[in-house]
């Protein structure tokens, strides 16, 4: 995204992706209203939507047999008050395919980044490595946007500030058939939790365990897995065959962090390389785009000074960590209570809430839809 924008906007600019493509399964794919909004504010969403999706405009949670309501984002001021079910894959290659519109835009696929280039005390460029061999790019600006496990934000030696996650996530798929609900829904039961998210054809399926409890779960086998998603959905077990091992498991080892500086002389961090969130609320991706929309209303103009990078850590800082103290709440005042709580689960008196007074919903709808501090593009478009 930002590299669209700063191309849109005249600016030179290379990505690099150590992947041959974007296919990668088992991640949070929801496209949350504020990036709904954005695509809107560049004329791309009528073609977006255009693409195989499904809408989710309001969340539930299941606690035993009881279903409640707790956020519904239909009174949010935006053009799709909803979140837009799509694989993040599709959403990349599409802002590939805008991005490769502009003359100064590139993307070089299976380039990944090994090292910066310093010099006197000022990043100038990177080391990658290609499928054609090492490559060295001189920038006057170099973005990391290489995930939680960034390595060029290491080899910065940026400091990390971690809030800790009492959780881990299991992601899996398993088919959607007649009779299943249609709703996106997060079940509570005695010491377990499962999100679903539907996808058309399937159910993409977040499993929370406690941090670093897979290796009790494996050794326990596969099958008392099965029987515990058996017992959490309600339906026969014989369609949990469709883990057929542990394989078709994979683990997101969360992690709740951010960096104390986001920035040095030549690099700017932004997306997860500058703070990690937790699967709350499915906000990482879009929280990562305002990163994006806010670094290029500052740097399109050319200006890569330390004091412009600072502007945007100034104005990216605040909503990350509204959002993490969000979190983290949810994390040990909801998430870790359930999961230990094996004697029986009963919604706290705030879900409680939401469910009773629909006004409330609209708190973590905003939250989660739009964010404490949504982002407008204000970067321009230079003639082409």
């Amino acid at each position: 995204m930002l590299g669209l924008l700063l191309a849109r906007a005249g600016q030179k600019v290379l990505v690099l992706e150590k992947h041959r493509d974007f296919l990668r399964d088992f991640r949070g794919d929801t496209i949350h209203p504020s990036t709904l909004e954005l695509l809107h504010e560049l004329g791309l969403l009528e073609e977006f939507l255009r693409l195989p999706h499904q809408k989710v405009s309001e969340i539930k949670a299941q606690f035993g047999d009881l279903i409640l309501p707790v956020a519904d984002f239909g009174g949010l001021p935006v053009k799709c008050p909803y979140i837009a079910m799509i694989p993040q894959w599709d959403f990349l290659d599409f802002l590939a395919r805008h991005g490769g519109s502009y003359p100064g835009f590139s993307l070089r696929m299976q380039a990944e980044a090994t090292d910066l280039i310093v010099e006197e005390d000022v990043v100038v460029g990177l080391h990658a490595a290609t499928s054609d061999g090492p490559l060295e790019v001189r920038a006057d600006l170099v973005i990391a946007a290489d995930g939680r496990h960034s390595l060029l934000r290491s080899r910065a030696g940026l400091p990390v500030i971690d809030l800790a996650a009492p959780i881990d996530v299991l992601w899996f798929r398993l088919s959607r058939r007649a009779g299943d609900s249609p709703d996106t829904m997060a079940r509570f039961d005695s010491g377990s939790i499962l999100v679903m998210l539907n996808r058309g054809d399937y159910w993409q399926c977040a499993f929370v365990i406690g941090k670093g409890g897979l290796e009790a779960i494996r050794q326990k086998g596969l099958d008392a897995f099965r029987a515990t998603l058996a017992g959490l959905l309600r339906i026969a077990g014989e369609r949990m065959g469709e883990l057929r091992s542990w394989d078709d498991v994979k683990l997101l080892t969360v992690q709740v962090n951010r960096l104390r500086e986001w920035c040095r002389p030549g690099l700017l961090c932004i997306g997860d390389a500058a703070h990690a969130m937790s699967p709350v609320g499915g906000v990482g991706i879009n929280l990562a785009i305002q990163d994006a929309v806010a670094a290029a209303n500052e740097l399109w103009r050319g200006d890569f000074s330390l004091q412009t990078l600072r502007k945007v850590q100034r104005r990216r800082e605040f909503p990350t960590r509204v959002t993490q103290a969000f979190q983290v709440a949810v994390q040990n005042n909801i998430l870790k209570r359930v999961l230990e709580d094996t004697d029986g689960v009963t919604p706290p008196l705030a879900v409680r809430a939401l469910a009773r007074y629909r006004w409330l919903r609209r708190i973590p709808a905003r939250m989660i839809g739009l964010g404490a501090r949504p982002e407008h593009i204000r970067s321009p478009a230079v003639a082409t």
